[in-house]
């Protein structure tokens, strides 16, 4: 899709391609408001000031769009929005944990327990952008960011965010048009 085409969506479809990106409605409907875009650059400006606006709330509902860390290569659902979706949202979701699925099954169970850790600890679950890192990786950080206190996990939570949806929205602009 082009950013042309994007513009020129109604105020529907444009809510639907940004939640795609990211699962904060609030987050998509001011995206969609703030259109027209110039260019690609002003897009991903305006996203990051749009979610560092956001509340609690906000990251919560986003962050629910997601699956958990290894879900499905250890037979967890996914959810809304992430790999247990069909369509590209699901590939996206895919594509960003494929470290997962090479890794050995004992990672793959470790990573199913910290993930309860974590979702117990916090409330929600494991937030990372995965791309380009394998399971061990992921592991390491959730390991470690187990030990921080509820808001800097918070805040480290929607920093992972913002660059999952920098990446979605360079996706988005680069997938044929539909």
């Amino acid at each position: 899709m082009t950013l042309a085409q994007l513009n020129a969506l109604d105020a529907t479809s444009a809510t639907r391609e940004f939640l795609r990106c990211c699962g904060s409605t609030r987050w998509a409907d001011k995206m969609t408001a703030a259109r027209p875009y110039a260019i690609p650059d002003a897009m991903f400006v305006t996203a990051d000031v749009i979610w560092a606006a956001l509340d609690r709330q906000d990251w919560l509902e986003a962050f629910a769009a997601h699956p958990r860390i290894g879900a499905d290569k250890a037979g967890g659902a996914g959810r809304a929005g992430g790999a247990g979706e069909a369509g590209e949202a699901g590939r996206w979701s895919a594509q960003e944990q494929s470290g997962v699925a090479a890794a050995a099954q004992a990672v793959i169970d470790r990573l199913a327990t910290k993930n309860q850790d974590y979702e117990s600890r916090f409330g929600y679950i494991f937030i990372v952008c995965a791309t380009g890192r394998s399971a061990d990786e992921m592991l390491d950080m959730l390991e470690r960011r187990l030990a921080n206190d509820p808001d800097r996990e918070l805040h480290i939570a929607a920093e992972e965010q913002r660059k999952i949806t920098r990446l979605r929205l360079e996706k988005l602009l680069a997938e044929p048009s539909r």
